[in-house]
């Protein structure tokens, strides 16, 4: 029996007949077999069956997209000699260290015996049978224009610069349909696309082609759509990073997109949109304490008190000001229903620990209590209090404007606090999770003071 009968065989038996048949190979045979990936890879992994044109692999992180989607480019490039794959992310740098030479990606998925030739300078990958990989950014769509390909990975298109669409550059939908326009190779050209759902044009279009298809998407032309969680991976995740995740953002909307994979609608009339959040966010550290501190020629910590002495929630979020007049939001520090003692304490650890100049906090609900609370916690900084003379929803919309603008960026995943801004909406109503946006109010006050000068603090007197 050759090794395609055996890996037949084995797929069709029970768990314990499956020990007993592995006993009986050799360590050559039983090493081979790590490279049959129908054998590892869990059914959603897989290609769907049918005669469908695209795939969408539409999941939570860690789900094993990257994966998916590298076992499939190998397989075919193993048993089409033909096959000219085009390979599309957020940019070239992401190609190659994600789908190309990450822990995930194509050279990983290949056995070694197997392994193709990766040509970095010309952006493409060749089999030994013939069969190649070229590489693309969707950064730039104009590339995608002319080449002819049978079959294509597209990754994390909800990273593809979707977030210029609304400035009318659209690079994400003109990179997706010039490379339609090439797809003529071959009888069925196929294409894969995986990425974490966001609300963003592209992944819409595709999610609506998919309901268009009436059930019929595993026909010649149709679109596919498989969905999952991070949950779904959970054998091949540590269980210290699903015990993390689940702490910081389980019961959040960024969880539920993130991790569980669902679509989120975004709130008309909002003043923040996810899309503009994750158009302002860092792209280097993930985490504010990484950021020198010299960066910064200010930092404040804003603090929306809670109104009674056991309040749901003390806003404590910490802002600065870079030397090029970008406001980062580094850190929110935010407690849970505290009483007055625990929230000034965590005041003052949090205004030491980022070496704050300021502390900013909203006083119109017992000025002389937030101020008398927070001298008895030592806190040795200056303390601005801040009466609002407008609704929070007011007070907020400039702050927006700020984020709109591309004056201010978020240094790592706070999603508590983008659950409140997303909350806000324009018509003077909050919409968001819990009775009001204390996090939310924090960040504009801290923003405020660094940004807007007077106009963000109409009302202030020292302590």
């Amino acid at each position: 029996m050759n090794a395609t009968g055996r890996l037949r065989l084995l797929l069709a038996l029970s768990h314990k007949e499956r020990m007993v048949f592995l006993s009986g190979l050799s360590d050559k045979e039983r090493d081979d077999l790590r490279w049959h990936w129908s054998l590892w890879a869990r059914p959603e992994q897989l290609p769907p069956p049918g005669d469908w044109s695209i795939w969408l692999i539409c999941a939570g992180r860690g789900f094993g997209k990257t994966r998916a989607g590298a076992e499939w480019v190998q397989q075919i490039a193993r048993h089409n000699p033909d096959a000219r794959i085009a390979l599309v992310g957020a940019s070239i740098g992401e190609v190659r260290q994600v789908m190309v030479e990450g822990e995930s990606g194509i050279l990983a998925a290949c056995a070694p015996h197997r392994q193709p030739e990766f040509e970095p300078s010309r952006k493409r990958i060749v089999w030994a049978n013939g069969a190649q990989a070229t590489i693309y950014s969707a950064a730039e769509p104009e590339s995608l224009r002319g080449p002819q390909h049978s079959h294509a990975w597209c990754d994390e298109i909800a990273k593809w610069h979707n977030s210029a669409e609304t400035a009318g550059t659209g690079k994400a939908m003109a990179a997706w349909d010039n490379l339609l326009m090439g797809m003529r190779l071959g009888e069925l050209p196929r294409i894969l696309a995986t990425t974490t759902p966001r609300p963003v044009a592209l992944v819409r279009r595709l999610l609506k082609e998919e309901e268009g298809s009436s059930g019929k998407g595993r026909e010649a032309g149709g679109v596919i759509v498989t969905r999952g969680t991070t949950y779904d991976n959970w054998a091949n995740l540590p269980d210290r990073y699903i015990r993390d995740m689940r702490r910081a953002f389980g019961g959040t909307s960024l969880g539920r997109q993130e991790l569980e994979g669902a679509m989120l609608t975004e709130a008309e009339g909002a003043l923040w949109s996810r899309d503009l959040i994750e158009a302002c966010r860092m792209s280097g550290p993930s985490d504010g304490m990484a950021l020198p501190a010299t960066a910064f020629a200010r930092i404040v910590v804003g603090v929306d008190p809670p109104v009674s002495a056991h309040g749901d929630e003390c806003g404590i979020v910490v802002c600065g000001l870079d030397g090029d007049g970008i406001g980062k939001v580094l850190a929110d520090c935010s407690v849970v229903r505290p009483t007055p003692e625990t929230w000034a304490r965590a005041v003052a650890r949090t205004a030491d620990l980022w070496g704050a100049d300021r502390i900013v906090a909203e006083a119109n609900q017992g000025g002389a209590m937030v101020g008398s609370v927070l001298r008895a916690a030592d806190v040795n900084l200056p303390v601005k209090l801040v009466h609002a003379s407008r609704g929070k929803v007011a007070r907020a919309e400039p702050v927006a404007a700020l984020y709109e603008a591309g004056r201010v960026r978020h240094a790592g995943l706070f999603a508590r606090l983008e659950d409140q801004l997303c909350g806000l909406m324009a018509g003077g109503t909050y919409d968001g999770p819990g009775r009001s946006p204390d996090r939310a109010d924090a960040l504009v006050w801290a923003l405020s003071e660094l940004m807007l000068g007077s106009r963000g603090v109409p009302r202030v007197r020292e302590i």
